[in-house]
């Protein structure tokens, strides 16, 4: 093992290290931890120390990992407010695989996921007039709470809620402040309504529980996931999921990809009114495609090449994401510096060297027809688009949980939802609207005028 010192990045005297400037400017952070310390260095969030890995090669090993190697339940203690206690990061992979074994994400089911979506687009839209103005980040963030429940819990639980759920999801999400790492538990105002939130939830779960109960489904096909869980009994024929953690559940399998799919399907058609060359080979491709007057279909929109280009593009250059945690379980090496057991080990796709040996100064939007170095280059790209061949660890479409064949399966199966939820959506939208720019700067508000 190495004798060499990881390198820590400057600042950080305050009493909880680098955390005030991690909650104000996290992406200015890491980017003085790759300048001042290359590709490993370390900064301080409240006790703990913490290695940012960045550049293809240490990205590599910690995008490669085993979860037996680098654990991320230990790493998202704080967690628990939001999931609940034993339901999730806390709870043991006997428990944990119980609770999160969802039928929604096979393959089978998840090919009726694209009309599903559509149609709750299509209820979305519904009641728009002829043109008027979207707030996409507000518009795809409630979106996605309807279609993620459909899709992942069952269109017969969507059905049952209402607009309470939405609004009590919204403040949960925002119950994760930074000084989370000091105490999940402090008694300031984000906390306090996150934890308001979740009771409110737990109390609109178990109204549903409770309907469930009193009128079980009398065929097997009119069965959700929901149906499943209050049917499960104890060895005292006692429910075996309390309402608090079917809520947790819930939201284990929706915050992740809720927060992912609803911030890249607003940057996605962000991007494209920005850019209106681009904005127009996507609605020609679009075009072709739905000549025949079909509608979305799981094996349409696995092929929608110049719309999946602008996609990853956007996740480069707006990853929902902006760092992901680990804590080490063993020793290592990486780039030449150890990294101990018990060690907290963190990426970032934030960074401005996100793809440090394949384009480091490109920052502006581009999409590109990618490959993997082993691949032909694909030639579907136009005027907007241009090839390129891209490092193995450049670019990361997949759930950074996805490492190690054991966790990859359902991962990767979240993962191909997460990318129909966003080709749906997009193509539900633009298939039906003209949308562009409202004319005022860094908006994310866009004109929208329904099409003849």
């Amino acid at each position: 093992m190495t004798t060499a010192i990881v390198p820590r990045v400057s600042g950080g005297e305050e009493e909880h290290g680098h955390l005030e400037e991690f909650r104000t400017d996290p992406i200015g952070l890491m980017k003085r931890v790759r300048d001042e310390c290359g590709d490993v260095g370390w900064f301080q969030l409240a006790g703990k120390h913490v290695i940012l890995l960045s550049g293809a090669s240490a990205n590599e090993f910690f995008f490669r990992s085993a979860d037996e190697d680098l654990d991320q339940a230990e790493a998202y203690p704080f967690m628990t407010p939001i999931f609940g206690k034993g339901v999730v990061f806390d709870a043991s992979p006997e428990r944990r695989k119980e609770m999160l074994h969802n039928s929604a994400l096979r393959g089978e089911q998840m090919k009726g996921h694209a009309s599903t979506i559509e149609g709750e687009v299509k209820k979305m839209i519904a009641d728009w007039g002829d043109e008027g103005e979207i707030e996409l980040l507000d518009f795809f963030a409630e979106l996605t709470i309807y279609t993620s429940t459909a899709c992942l819990i069952g269109l017969k639980f969507r059905e049952q809620l209402d607009h309470r759920f939405a609004e009590y999801y919204h403040e949960l999400e925002r119950g994760t402040d930074p000084l989370c790492y000091v105490d999940p538990y402090l008694p300031i105002d984000s906390f306090r309504r996150r934890d308001e939130a979740r009771v409110k939830l737990v109390a609109v779960v178990q109204e549903i529980m409770d309907q469930r109960l009193a009128n079980p489904p009398k065929d097997k096909a009119d069965r959700d996931m929901l149906d499943v869980l209050v049917s499960i009994k104890d060895e005292d024929g006692n429910l075996r999921f309390s309402a608090d953690e079917v809520t947790g559940m819930f939201i284990s399998l929706m915050f992740a990809g809720h927060h992912t799919s609803s911030g890249t399907s607003a940057w996605t058609l962000i991007e494209l009114i920005r850019h209106p060359e681009v904005y127009a080979e996507v609605l020609a491709e679009l075009e072709e495609l739905y000549a025949d007057g079909q509608e979305v279909s799981f094996h349409a929109l696995r092929s929608i090449p110049k719309l999946d280009n602008v996609v990853k593009e956007t996740l480069r250059l707006h990853p929902p994401l902006i760092i992901l945690m680990r804590v080490a379980k063993g020793e290592f090496e990486v780039e030449g510096f150890p990294i101990h057991n018990g060690d907290y080990v963190a990426a970032s796709r934030r960074s401005p060297t996100g793809f440090p040996r394949t384009s480091p100064t490109r920052t502006r939007f581009g999409p590109t027809a990618t490959t993997s170095p082993s691949r032909p280059t694909s030639s579907t790209g136009g005027p907007g688009f241009r090839s390129v061949r891209v490092a193995t660890a450049a670019w990361a479409p997949r759930s950074p949980r996805c490492r190690s064949r054991r966790s990859s399966r359902c991962c990767c199966a979240s993962t191909t939802s997460r990318w129909r939820n966003r080709r749906t959506a997009i193509t539900t939208i633009t298939r039906r609207w003209s949308c562009s720019s409202p004319g005022r700067p860094r908006s994310a508000t866009a004109s929208a005028t329904r099409k003849e």
